[in-house]
């Protein structure tokens, strides 16, 4: 496949053939690097991307000017010319002057390459967007990608005029003024119309909410109790959904499947004889990653809002995952941060993928906690979950 076809429309598909670098600091050990690198591959396939090479750097500070640091910069352009690589992602945030600055610089050697395809610069809440906007499907999932997007590109979009306010100041006469002044009211055009986009977006998505307020306020008066079904993303909770519920949500084995709020009933029998039970409402939504920022949690509030208010919260955790501490870790630093504090039943699935050795050592490690051990695909564990949510409940 070549790096640029066309569609029936003729409409160019770019094939994005991607340069993979991280920038960690000289303490990081080699096994986390191992982790960070292999979630970012994992982040571009869900993408749609190729990984043609990948980089990392040890720096205790980034190049406050372009993050990655010059000699290893000019090594990456050499590499990326050499296997025609067109799209280099930076595994970390960067500031809206650095990735600028980056891109400006891929621009400048793009040109004097005269390549089909220019290079472009990505950091790690770029790809993450980009995933999230694939994968919107409903109208408020949507909006919540488009806030994401212009909170985190806004500051770059600023940035771009403040050059072109600045050029028109080094030129000299009557001509350099009047350029000034032109970058500078565009700044300011730019901000007026980013803030008013936000405040459309920002009441649509409380009209969202509102109608989700008037639902919660329904079960409240019905009793049923709700459960959120949080995680780190790709722990199979939406699998866990649909087993539970028959509810028949997109389950798929990548990074953010889940945008929306999927919501299930389940009805748990507490007596045999009779055939009572409990009806538990469930909530599924967006996976959790590491090194999210605030503002782009922010944005996915109302999404998350039936979890921060629900009765109880099911942690949904990948037990064959190596490094699921620091997974659960990372989670329930996000529901901190987003007032989620009710109780929790930890939920460690895939349980049919680790040996009995590293099942005894979870269990002995969680045996404090209120935690179940599942397999979705296998159906194990599946009833004493059942049984936790009734007594829970």
């Amino acid at each position: 496949m070549t790096q640029q076809q066309r569609t029936a429309n003729g409409e160019a598909i770019i094939q994005r053939r991607v340069f993979l670098v991280d920038i960690v600091d000289k303490s990081t050990k080699p096994d986390i690097l191992k982790d960070r690198m292999k979630e970012l591959k994992s982040l571009v396939e869900t993408y749609g991307g190729i990984v043609i090479l990948d980089e990392y750097q040890k720096k205790d500070t980034p190049d406050p000017k372009t993050y990655i640091w010059s000699g290893k910069l000019n090594e990456i352009i050499e590499a990326m010319l050499a296997e025609q690589a067109n799209l280099l992602i930076v595994g970390n945030a960067l500031k809206p002057a650095q990735i600028y600055q980056l891109n400006e610089r891929l621009r400048q050697v793009s040109e004097a390459h005269h390549l089909p395809v220019k290079m472009e610069a990505w950091d790690r809440i770029d790809l993450i967007l980009k995933i999230f906007e694939k994968h919107a499907t409903s109208g408020e999932s949507r909006l919540q990608v488009e806030l994401a997007a212009i909170k985190h590109m806004g500051p770059r979009i600023y940035r771009m005029w403040l050059d072109l306010s600045k050029q028109g100041g080094a030129a000299s006469g009557a001509g350099a003024g009047a350029t000034r002044w032109l970058g500078e009211t565009n700044t300011e055009v730019m901000k007026r119309h980013l803030k008013e986009k936000i405040r459309k977006i920002e009441k649509k998505l409380e009209e969202y909410a509102r109608t989700r307020s008037l639902h919660r306020e329904a079960r409240r008066k019905r009793r049923m109790p709700t459960v959120g079904i949080v995680g780190y993303t790709n722990a199979w909770k939406s699998s866990l959904l649909n087993v539970l519920t028959q509810k028949g949500v997109l389950a798929a084995n990548k990074l953010f499947a889940t945008l929306n709020s999927n919501v299930g009933n389940l009805y748990i029998i507490t007596d045999p004889v009779t055939g009572r039970g409990k009806e538990i409402l469930l909530n599924d939504t967006i996976g959790f990653i590491r090194d999210l920022p605030p503002k782009l949690i922010k944005s996915f509030s109302s999404t998350l809002e039936d979890s921060i208010e629900s009765d109880l919260l099911l942690h949904v955790i990948d037990a064959s995952d190596p490094y699921a501490k620091e997974r659960i870790e990372v989670v329930n630093q996000i529901l901190s941060d987003i007032w989620a504090v009710q109780p929790q039943i930890l939920v460690f699935n895939k349980i049919d993928l680790v040996d009995q050795a590293k099942k005894a050592d979870l269990e002995e490690r969680f045996a404090g906690e209120n935690a179940v051990f599942v397999s979705v695909k296998a159906g194990e564990g599946l009833e004493q979950l059942k049984a936790l949510l009734a007594a829970n409940c």
